[in-house]
């Protein structure tokens, strides 16, 4: 419980009528999650409008509504109050009514188009490796502590987030690493964190279908780095062309990373093989169990994270150089007999898939095919469709075009949009299942003993969304079960 006017104190309030000290029972933007006593909080979102609900919310018990536009007619026993941005309001609300979690934590924001889940999920291992409690917001899991949460966003609400930072407090962790989505940047759901620190990965062609031009991409990332505060550290990709415009407005504490240009944190590739990296980082030589120049990079993130919060560099190196990352991330497999190795990457855009396959194609030796799997997600950005295909069958041996999650779209539809990208020649190299589960037997009967097969698109998820409905699928289980038919 908590009184309004409190947890109103970070939000520029234009007007209230009612009682300014009315006792708050829950926030929610949700209508349908509304309960007596609490706020409901009227968002412009994406596919439908919080302020159409308002009326729904009062019946259901709320006493407090906030919004951009005052409805013509009050009900009465109810506070509205009126605000320029409801959005961020929820953030700021939030942050103060679960007792700002934020300001008791060290929170690292990790954004780009790849790498987040690997970075944050390293630095999370790191530290509680260090002896500490962390929490970690990711793609693939939540975990406060020892204790894990499946993740179903990127980034969840503004209010889930305050909700499970407080719970990060409250069991004592000190540190929280979170992968920080474009789309939840714009939609202000971080609003009301309070960030020691943000590191920039890359970025590249995604979510077009959402922020429509590259330029507003790009900017929407930058306002993170722009809202970091002064005793923050800002840590961009120095190798990346768009990374120094990350910090050209920040009043973070600005560092770079860089295996090539001059940096903060610098990097030298020594060894890339089938057994790890080895470098030399900041002057120090280290081996790592993980693979590939995409790799090198989430690394020196990570080291350079861990340096700026005051770790033993030597330390930080050694512990490093035993974690693998983040599941369904370049997660191996081999099969026993034949010994074709299955890779089960989460390489969903263009450019991910090109780094996935510039590695693979780097460390396989002459002889080796490489067979990739690849589909791409309906109801998604449909310009990178042809570039998919493209790309998977100009990289590899043969490429097999497949379903993803084709969610309310035709699978069918999804591959012709991709098959039209091919040349003649690239067609020649390609095969169409779009069953995926035979997709992938399919590659891995075509492959040789010593060949590569990569299954890319869906990583860690274990669901297969069709119209709608989720059906359990996961490419790892699915790849173990081709091997051991493979085997017999």
């Amino acid at each position: 419980m908590a009184i309004l006017r409190d947890i109103l104190i970070s939000v520029p309030v234009i007007s209230v009528t009612g009682d300014i000290n009315a006792a708050v029972s829950g926030l929610h933007i949700d209508s349908r999650k509304v309960t007596p006593g609490s706020a409901f909080i009227a968002v412009h979102g994406t596919l439908s409008d919080g302020h159409l609900f308002i009326d729904k919310a009062i019946e259901s018990g709320a006493g407090v509504v906030v919004c951009e536009e005052i409805p013509k007619v009050k009900k009465e026993g109810v506070t509205y109050v009126q605000v320029k941005d409801s959005a961020a309001a929820t953030g700021h609300m939030a942050d103060a009514y679960y007792d700002f979690p934020s300001r008791q934590l060290k929170v690292v924001g990790v954004t780009g188009t790849n790498g987040k889940t690997t970075t944050a999920t390293l630095l999370y291992q790191l530290f509680e490796k260090l002896g500490n409690k962390c929490g970690l917001l990711s793609t693939v899991q939540n975990h406060i502590h020892d204790k894990v949460e499946i993740a179903t966003h990127t980034t969840a609400d503004a209010i889930a987030i305050h909700s499970i930072l407080k719970r990060m407090a409250d069991a004592g962790c000190s540190y929280v690493f979170m992968e920080v989505s474009s789309h939840a940047i714009h939609q202000k759901r971080i609003a009301g964190i309070r960030f020691a620190g943000g590191i920039f990965t890359n970025i590249t062609h995604d979510h077009l279908d959402y922020h429509k031009t590259f330029d507003e991409y790009i900017r929407v990332k930058k306002c993170f780095f722009d809202d970091l505060p002064a005793d923050a550290f800002a840590l961009t990709n120095g190798d990346d062309k768009r990374g120094m415009v990350m910090l050209q407005n920040t009043k973070a504490v600005k560092q770079t990373y860089s295996l090539k240009m001059p940096a903060t944190i610098k990097g030298k590739v020594l060894e890339n093989n089938l057994t790890g990296l080895v470098m030399v980082v900041d002057g120090h030589e280290a081996h790592f169990r993980m693979i590939g120049t995409f790799n090198a990079y989430n690394l020196l993130a990570v080291y350079g994270a861990a340096k700026f919060l005051g770790e033993d560099c030597m330390q930080v190196l050694s512990i490093l150089s035993n974690l693998q990352g983040a599941a369904g991330r370049f997660e191996t497999h081999m099969s026993p007999k034949d010994k074709v190795l299955g890779i089960v990457d989460y390489a969903h855009t263009p450019d991910a898939l090109i780094n996935v396959l510039a590695t693979i194609n780097q460390l396989r030796t002459q002889g080796q095919q490489l067979f990739t799997v690849v589909g791409c997600g309906g109801d998604r950005d449909k310009t990178k469709r042809p570039v998919m295909a493209q790309v998977a069958c100009e990289h590899s041996d043969k490429a097999i075009l497949t379903a993803d999650n084709p969610r309310s779209e035709d699978p069918e539809a999804i591959l012709n949009e991709m098959e039209a990208g091919l040349t003649a020649s690239q067609k020649r190299k390609s095969l169409r299942i779009t069953d995926r589960k035979e997709a992938i037997k399919v590659a891995v009967m075509l492959a040789q003993p010593g060949d590569v097969v990569l299954v890319a698109g869906k990583g860690h998820e274990n669901y297969q969304e069709i119209k709608g409905v989720k059906h359990h699928f996961d490419d790892r289980e699915v790849l173990t079960e081709a091997f051991e038919i493979l085997n017999k």
